[in-house]
């Protein structure tokens, strides 16, 4: 059974009650609301995941989904055979289901339209999948919430996505954005990322620096880096994405100066998560968790910055050895943590893991002094409005084309 527990900053919202009922009441909650609130999902989606048995258990479940209004899969890297292969491969869900394939020839076009009028948008990623797919959606102009989670949850339930969307769609909790929360344990303790890294970062970054809303909202996070959130349509047009591994920091980053935190909430949508592992590539920066550590970093400092925090080499430095002992200190915790609870923990490893990642700080750092700015954001669709007014109606055309 979940605990009660409560952060300081933002609401966090238990799975205290489970099982067909709790689901079921979950459920026609939810058909009651969406009447007023029209809600997406948006799938991010590589082609080459339509081939694992992780997204075809996705689809079975969304088969017994009958509050969504619309579910759009936003494709990458697949050719027009393969577009036509995702077609057929979500016709199970019905006429609900459009496909925003990235590839297309019509899509690509406005792509490099968007390019041509000094609007950046990145190289192929999730980053650009999910901006593209709330365009479509904006440009509708028929729901008021949009959902995301990611294509490789291979012990997916329903329930994720009821839990998930409840507090955004409730006319009585009323907020603006939800991300979800999980354990990532099964023989042992996984989810390396968030748990040697991230949260011992953002903590050390909090010793260093003293009082600082935007860390302590960060922190405030049981699962700072899932990837399952849902926001208001009038929040989807304002924030901005990052391109690369950064993406949950920056879209955080974007909630926490769009939004007041008492309108932002947690919600556990499940008892455990499963997804595919990723390994740390402790000799490789341009791979694996190494890298996402990298980005995740730069992405932090980059907010920090915007926030008028001053960063210098000297401040790097202090934050690799804070960061360290921290990582240390949490490692200690995790070993005996899993030691009650009979879990496989391999110290040693997580030891390295945390080595890599103190050096993962290093590289962030160096590369955030010779270019503060970074590389830029994917510039909000008020913008892109603002460029291009018509661009929007162009692009739902363009899909609603290839759909036909």
């Amino acid at each position: 059974m979940s605990d009660f527990h409560q952060t300081e900053l933002i609401a966090t919202l238990h799975r205290l009650k489970t099982g067909a009922d709790a689901l079921k009441r979950l459920e026609d909650d939810l058909r009651r609301f969406v009447r007023t609130c029209p809600t997406v999902l948006v799938l991010p989606c590589l082609y080459e995941e339509l081939k694992r048995e992780a997204l075809q258990g996705i689809v079975a479940e969304l088969n017994g989904v009958d509050y969504l209004q619309e579910i759009v899969v936003s494709l990458n890297r697949a050719s027009e055979e393969e577009f036509l292969h995702a077609r057929a491969f979500f016709a199970g869900l019905g006429e609900r289901v459009t496909i925003l394939w990235h590839e297309s020839p019509r899509v690509a076009s406005m792509f490099a339209e968007l390019e041509s009028n000094g609007l950046f948008l990145g190289t192929h990623g999730k980053g650009r999948a999910i901006w593209i797919a709330e365009g479509y959606v904006l440009a509708k102009g028929t729901a008021d919430v949009i959902a995301f989670h990611d294509c490789d949850i291979r012990n997916y339930s329903k329930e994720l996505l009821a839990r998930l969307i409840y507090p955004v769609v409730s006319p009585d909790l009323d907020y603006a954005f939800s991300k979800g929360y999980y354990a990532r344990v099964a023989e042992k303790m996984y989810g390396r990322v968030m748990r040697l890294f991230f949260t011992p970062f953002v903590r050390a970054t909090r010793r260093i620096l003293g009082e600082s809303p935007f860390l302590e909202f960060l922190d405030s996070f049981r699962y700072a880096l899932s990837g399952e959130f849902a926001m208001t349509t009038d929040l989807a047009r304002l924030h901005r994405i990052p391109v690369d591994w950064g993406l949950e920091v920056g879209i955080l980053s974007e909630v926490y100066r769009k939004v007041s935190p008492v309108r932002v909430c947690q919600v556990e949508v499940c008892e455990t998560y499963e997804h595919k592992h990723k390994e740390v590539s402790h000799e490789d920066p341009t791979s694996g968790l190494l890298r996402m550590s990298i980005e995740i970093a730069k992405m932090l400092f980059r907010s920090l910055a915007i926030e008028g925090v001053t960063l210098t080499k000297g401040f790097f430095d202090t934050l690799m050895v804070v960061y360290l002992r921290s990582a240390q200190d949490a490692i200690k915790r995790y070993s005996d943590d899993s030691a009650i609870n009979g879990l496989s923990y391999d110290r040693h490893a997580e030891e390295l893991a945390a080595e890599a990642f103190a050096q993962a700080i290093r590289t962030a750092g160096e590369a955030f002094l010779a270019d503060p700015a970074g590389t830029p954001l994917i510039p909000n669709w008020s913008r892109v409005t603002s460029a291009i007014p018509e661009f929007p109606d162009r692009l739902r055309e363009a899909i609603e084309a290839d759909n036909a």
